[in-house]
């Protein structure tokens, strides 16, 4: 049994060698097709296919047209299955590390509230000198506040790139989400580090970016 990558980019398969045969003749796939068989991993072009080689035109290889498979198995939606089980861990573990970052920084700003900015500012004056206490004191409230905001977007859009990543959606989204998961924006950092690198690697895979919406 063999699964092809046809002209249109999407997957087919598994066939039988008779039905691989079949489109040889018919011109719907030629030496360049990319074949993988049953039991491999690799792609290969169909032309290093002892099975299929004899029958192979000689001249320069025509544009294939995408298969017709009166009745055979297209592996298309069983493809699309495969990428959306295969999103499904990394893009929850997305929107975790999302979740954990906005909870960071709604703690922080209850901690504000609830006047730890304060006592931060008293125990930092004992070593500054009066113009940088001056200083700091025009600038802590509304760089804090930005911060806070920041952390808070930061931690929202990951969670939406999550969501997004789930579905096969919007896959510039679900990139710019799991590299924006590897900023250090919170402790939180330690836990969203390898969760945005292994999403990079799932969805520059093949098998799942070639199904994005």
């Amino acid at each position: 049994m063999y699964k092809i990558i046809g002209a249109d980019q999407k997957e087919y398969g598994p066939v039988t060698a008779e039905q691989m045969r079949q489109w040889i003749v018919e011109g719907r796939i030629n030496g360049q097709t990319p074949v993988q068989a049953t039991g491999d991993t690799a792609w290969k072009p169909l032309a290093m296919f002892a099975e299929f080689s004899a029958i192979l035109p000689s001249g320069p290889p025509a544009s294939p047209m995408p298969p017709s498979f009166a009745g055979a198995v297209v592996s298309g939606v069983d493809g699309h299955a495969a990428a959306l089980s295969k999103v499904s861990a990394p893009a929850i573990c997305l929107m975790i590390a999302g979740g954990l970052t906005v909870a960071f920084w709604l703690l922080s700003i209850l901690g504000g509230i609830m006047g730890f900015d304060e006592q931060y500012a008293r125990a930092s004056r004992a070593n500054q000198s009066p113009e940088v206490q001056r200083a700091m004191e025009k600038i802590r409230g509304p760089l804090t506040t930005a911060i806070r905001v920041l952390g808070l977007a930061i931690g929202g859009f990951v969670i939406f790139g999550g969501i997004k990543m789930k579905k096969l959606e919007s896959y510039g989204v679900c990139i710019a989400a799991s590299i924006v998961a590897l900023l250090p924006c919170s402790f939180c950092c330690l836990f969203a580090l390898p969760i945005g690198i292994w999403s990079l690697v799932v969805l520059n895979s093949a098998e799942v970016k070639n199904y994005f919406g």
